[in-house]
């Protein structure tokens, strides 16, 4: 998955996302512009797909939520710094356009 953004704080990065089939478990490797890399749990559910790591210093979720039609993904982040409160973070939508 590839992501660039105009907005200038947000950086531009790649992530591969994969699998283990014994575990029955999805794994997310990110990385961008800033020489910052993290690993993520990532699951899947009915209309959803989310990511999140639980490290002590910073913390973080994604949420993304698929439209009934499919045309659309609405994504909500929240970080957590040094095991604080859970804040704000992104917020995207990403519509698919016809071609």
């Amino acid at each position: 998955m590839r992501s660039e953004i105009d907005e200038p704080e947000i950086p531009s990065g790649v992530a591969v996302i994969g699998s283990d089939d014994a575990a029955g478990t999805f794994t997310m490797i990110y990385f961008d512009e800033r020489d910052i890399s993290r690993r993520y749990t990532v699951e899947v559910g009915d209309g959803e797909v989310s990511w999140h790591r639980d490290e002590a210093g910073f913390a973080q979720r994604m949420v993304l939520t698929v439209a009934g039609d499919g045309s659309r993904l609405d994504a909500k982040g929240t970080m957590s710094h040094e095991g604080g409160p859970w804040e704000d973070d992104l917020r995207l939508t990403y519509e698919r356009i016809d071609s």
